[in-house]
Parts: structure tokens; C-alpha cells; sequence
């Protein structure tokens, strides 16, 4: 008989930062996770997604009640029936997050059914994922940020590394400057560098501060501008040297769409826990590949291991420092990032190996 859905259930948790954070136009204090499970003849997939609390609503009311009773096996089409359901709630945002959390624990749950790792039910391509170092907020000082730059480079041989630019929406370009210096000052030259405006700067300013970066040895230029402006970003890809990159806004797989044919990355980011699940990822990856371009996953970096693993064209994921927090304190079979890459699926533990520790997730559960 086929396996079908038996319920699905939601859990929230907030975590505070170990410190005061902020990009070019965010600050945060806290870390939300919604998680979600489905249940099918004894077994449990776990999927998750980073939002707002509200998110868990969505699933309960919404989703739910659309999968009890659905194939464990016909994940795109649970995707499929979900995406449908939405139209008139409007689908990105917290809609999206919940669609994402909800397909990664029906990828997760029939893996284990099938008593095989995510990435073999995928089809590996890589054995080693790729993964780089996420950080360097804005409010950090020179020492803060020097000790964790050491920490993955120097400490775990991580040999690519980011901080956060932009900061004051970009009225803080001469701090930048100096950050810049002293990130490349704490890492050396044989470390790839990073940097992420999160959309801070206008196109001009964005171009000019891409010559700079270019001068320190820096690679990936995130968001220079906002990832909504398709021109902007096509505009500062073809002033400079250094690789610009977006894509972690990206809720539907048309926005992928239309940013690869605006021309406005070097590399597509897309990230599984927005923009629909594994589903939805994998096909972002494709649209990249078709365009000859590599993908990089965003943040949440156990969430997107296997996957990341399926697919030709990764370039790597990120290891995002609150995330990596959250996931190596919550989770059971997370994975050691030493030298640079992750081994999803090595030790053969069913689906992508994930397991809720109550005891140490549970102080922190809000609803």
C-alpha cells in the first residue's frame, strides 16, 4: 500500500543572538525557526524554515488539512496542491516559508521511508559540499570580527569567508572600507573574501565600492543593490570585476526566472527554506545551470546539504553563523565543516539526518 500523510504538526522557537547583529538594513536581537513535521505509519520528516511566527499558522490552517491523506511519495505534487491553495493569500513571504518547511519534511519523511539518505533518494553529484564562512555583522568591532574570520579560516580550514558592507544603508562607506582591509589583514590572501551589502548602496555608489573590493582581493559582491532592481544589479555586474550575486528573496521560481534573464548575477542564490523546498530549489538550480551559471545555497545550511549535493552547477553554501548556531543546538546529525566542505548522506542515517533534541530546543519553543 502507499504510504499517505497521517498529520502535520508546527512547533516555533526563538533563540537570541549571542550579540548585537545588523547588516546594511536590518538589525536583530533574536532568531525565529518554524518547524514543521509530517507523519506517516510510525515515521517523521522534519523540515524548517526561518520567519515570523506566523508562518506556523499558515501550515496548520492552510497546508495541512490539504495533506492528510496525501501520498508520501508524490512530494511535487503535495508542492503543487499547496502552491495552488495560496493563490489568493499571496504566496511570498511567510506563505512561501511555510510551503518551504513543509516540503523539506515530506523530502525528509520519504527518505526515511525508504530508509535512504536525502541525497541517494536525490541522486548525488558530489560527495563534498562546498561551504563558506557567514558573518562579520556590522555591529561587530575589529576584534569581533578578526576572532571569527580566524576561527573559520585559521581554526576550521574554511578557505572562503563573509561579512556584512552597507552599513547605515550605505552611509557608512568609509567604515566598510576599513572593514574590508581588516577582514582581508585577518584572513590573508590565500582565502577567498566575501562581502554582502544586503542592497545598501545605490547603483553608483555600488560600482565605485566594487573597485575597492576589487583592490583587496574580494570576489562575491551580495547584493550591492536591492535584489529587486534587476538593472541596478545587471548594471553593477557589468561595471566590475568582482562576481555579483543575488537570488535570496526569491519566493517563486519565476523570480529566478527573471533574474537570470536580466543578466543581473554571476550566481544565483536560492534558498529552500523561501522559496518553496527542495521542489523549488532544485529547479532554480536548473534554470541556472541552463544559463551557465552556478548556484549558491542561502543560509539554513543543513537544510539545503543534500540538495546541494544533487546538483552540477553548486558553487557552495553558506555556513551562516546564527544558523549554524540554532541548528548545531537543536539538532542531532549535524555536520562538521572542517577543511571547507560537508559530507551529506557519509554516514548512511535515512533522510537528511536531522533529529529535534527536545531537551535542548525545547527552552526556547514559544508556541
Amino acid at each position: 500500500m502507499t504510504p499517505v500523510v497521517g498529520g502535520v504538526e508546527t512547533a516555533v522557537y526563538t533563540v537570541p543572538t549571542d550579540g548585537p547583529e545588523a547588516d546594511g538594513t536590518l538589525a536583530w536581537n533574536s532568531t525565529t525557526l518554524v518547524l514543521a513535521t509530517v507523519r506517516s505509519e510510525g515515521t517523521t520528516g522534519l523540515g524548517y524554515t526561518y520567519g515570523a511566527p506566523a508562518t506556523a499558522d499558515v501550515i496548520a490552517s492552510e497546508l495541512a488539512p490539504l495533506l492528510v491523506g496525501h501520498s508520501a511519495w508524490d512530494v511535487p505534487a503535495a508542492q503543487e496542491t499547496m502552491s495552488r491553495a495560496v493563490r489568493n493569500m499571496g504566496r511570498p513571504g511567510l506563505v512561501a516559508g511555510a510551503i518551504s518547511a513543509v516540503d523539506l519534511a515530506l523530502w525528509d519523511l520519504k527518505a526515511r521511508l525508504l530508509d535512504l539518505p536525502l541525497v541517494r533518494l536525490l541522486g548525488a553529484h558530489r560527495a563534498e559540499v562546498p561551504v563558506y564562512g557567514s558573518g562579520g555583522f556590522t555591529t561587530y568591532d575589529d576584534e569581533r570580527q578578526d576572532r571569527q574570520l580566524r576561527h573559520w579560516a585559521s581554526e576550521q580550514g574554511i578557505p572562503r569567508v563573509k561579512i556584512k558592507i552597507g552599513e547605515d544603508r550605505g552611509r557608512g562607506e568609509g567604515r566598510d572600507r576599513h572593514r574590508v582591509a581588516r577582514a582581508r589583514g585577518s584572513v590573508g590572501d590565500g582565502v577567498e573574501l566575501y562581502v554582502d551589502a544586503n542592497g545598501a548602496y545605490t547603483r553608483k555608489q555600488a560600482v565605485r565600492v566594487a573597485r575597492y573590493l576589487d583592490d583587496h582581493g574580494v570576489t562575491w559582491f551580495e547584493e550591492p543593490v536591492s535584489s529587486d532592481d534587476l538593472a541596478g544589479l545587471a548594471l553593477v555586474r557589468a561595471a566590475t570585476a568582482v562576481d555579483v550575486t543575488a537570488g535570496e528573496y526569491g519566493y517563486t521560481l519565476p523570480y529566478f526566472g527573471a533574474m537570470l534573464a536580466a543578466g543581473a548575477v554571476d550566481c544565483l542564490q536560492a534558498d529552500a527554506t523561501r522559496c518553496g523546498g527542495p521542489t523549488v530549489w532544485l529547479r532554480a538550480a536548473a534554470l541556472a545551470e541552463a544559463r551557465g551559471l552556478h548556484v549558491s545555497a542561502h543560509c539554513a545550511p543543513h537544510a539545503h546539504a543534500h540538495m546541494a549535493a544533487a546538483v552540477p552547477n553548486l558553487r557552495h553554501v553558506e555556513w551562516f553563523h546564527d544558523h549554524v548556531r540554532i541548528e548545531n543546538l537543536f539538532f542531532d546529525g549535524t555536520l562538521d565543516p572542517e577543511g571547507g566542505v560537508i559530507h551529506p548522506g557519509r554516514d548512511g542515517t535515512p533522510g537528511h539526518g536531522l533529529t529535534l533534541r527536545n531537551d535542548r530546543a525545547g527552552p526556547y519553543r514559544v508556541r
